[in-house]
């Protein structure tokens, strides 16, 4: 989801990733989806991708573009929306822990006028749709200057909490301190608002950066005594973050949902025999030192929406044979699995061959129904869902959404 920030594989490397207004009643508007059935699609804000379209649009104007992006989902027959509510360590409620987001006014820390998330949800409701808050853990700005961010942010009141990598700041996942805090200030949209869940994307740990290091050796030496590797020291930090938000989460509002949408690879075959049948450049276990696979398994999640962001085919990570991975891995668990898809690909040029059909978000549906465990999709993302650039989500909808 990013999400701008999303991510997604060529062979052997990481690569990065990569609005027509639609109106209508909600007269008609799907079924919530609770357990299973889930039709979502993510809304980022980070950057501004997809909403708002720029910083600085009045509160009325935010409101309507807003109001869009729920009329196409009811449209286009969905019944979630996967909103990101907390994009670089920023709010778009009123956060007690946490400065206004600068997607919205343009500065950080600028009351926007209005309650997005508030709305977002009334609104949702409203038309059948399920919320889900989706906020982003550790990221803090996509620049490295603290100078830059408001003067409130509580990164400037504790800049040893912060670290720079690949041209960004993060928190240090390896201080309990910072995931105490990271955890209470997403835990404050649930316990203000009946969102149905609650989201995270696929950053924990950054992606890997040539060349640079990401330097928590002092919080490694403080910390990370009992472990062999620093690799399994880092996994430790996010199995924490992981586990003990879900333990919170159910103490603050029971029946509020958590899901993570992690990077669709845990671990390539060839270096765990447990793994995908892939080549992937990058995994979440080894690169992110996020252990997947271990969350499921705990049932630490109520669902897991792997991103997988490859046509049926694709020879470094095909979507047939990571579907068909991720189905057993949920088998025999409680959590629910949904498959995260790519629209943002379909119709890009700068994509293969096999993003041009219009039909090939549609297999991925066909194919998913043959393994039972898959109980939904959520596409990325919404600037797509409205474009709909070469009629992909269009035939999603009349082959699979009756």
């Amino acid at each position: 989801m990013g999400h701008v920030a999303r991510r997604q594989i060529l062979v052997g490397a990481l690569g990065a990733l990569s609005a027509l207004a639609l109106t209508g009643s909600s007269a008609a508007a799907p079924r919530r989806p609770g357990r299973g059935d889930m039709r979502g699609v993510w809304l980022a804000t980070v950057a501004n991708r997809d909403w708002p379209s720029r910083k600085g649009l009045t509160a009325a104007e935010q409101r309507a573009e807003l109001l869009v992006h729920l009329d196409t989902a009811v449209r286009r027959k969905l019944n979630a929306v996967i909103l990101q509510v907390r994009p670089t360590a920023d709010a778009l409620w009123p956060s007690p822990y946490e400065p206004w987001a600068e997607c919205l006014t343009g500065r950080q820390g600028r009351h926007p006028g209005w309650d997005p998330l508030g709305t977002a949800v009334k609104e949702a409701h409203r038309r059948g749709l399920e919320l889900h808050a989706w906020c982003n853990p550790y990221r803090v700005a996509n620049h490295t200057e603290l100078t830059r961010l408001s003067p409130s942010h509580p990164a400037r009141a504790n800049p040893g909490w912060v670290l720079p990598y690949g041209g960004k700041l993060y928190y240090n996942p390896g201080l309990p301190e910072v995931r105490r805090f990271v955890q209470d200030a997403m835990l404050d949209a649930v316990r203000r608002y009946d969102v149905d869940a609650l989201h995270w994307d696929d950053y924990f740990y950054p992606y890997p950066v040539k060349g640079e290091t990401f330097d928590d050796s002092a919080a490694y030496a403080a910390y990370g005594a009992g472990f062999a590797t620093l690799g399994d020291w880092r996994r430790h930090n996010t199995d924490l973050l992981v586990r003990e938000m879900g333990e919170r989460i159910r103490q603050v509002r029971p029946g509020v949902r958590f899901g993570i949408s992690p990077f669709g690879v845990w671990r390539n075959e060839a270096a765990d025999p447990q793994g995908s049948r892939t080549r992937a450049g990058v995994g979440t276990y080894d690169d992110l030192y996020a252990d997947t696979r271990k969350w499921v398994r705990e049932g630490w999640l109520d669902y897991v929406c792997p991103q997988l962001y490859w046509n049926v085919g694709f020879e470094a990570a095909d979507y047939a044979e990571l579907v068909r991975w991720w189905a057993a891995t949920v088998r025999g668990t409680s959590v629910d699995l949904y498959a995260g898809e790519a629209l943002y690909k379909a119709g890009n040029p700068a994509q293969g061959t096999a993003w041009q059909d219009p039909a090939e978000l549609s297999r991925h549906l066909t194919l998913a129904k043959s393994h039972p465990e898959v109980r939904g999709h959520v596409f990325f993302a919404g600037r797509e869902m409205r474009e709909d650039r070469i009629g992909a989500m269009r035939r999603v909808v009349q082959d699979h959404y009756h």
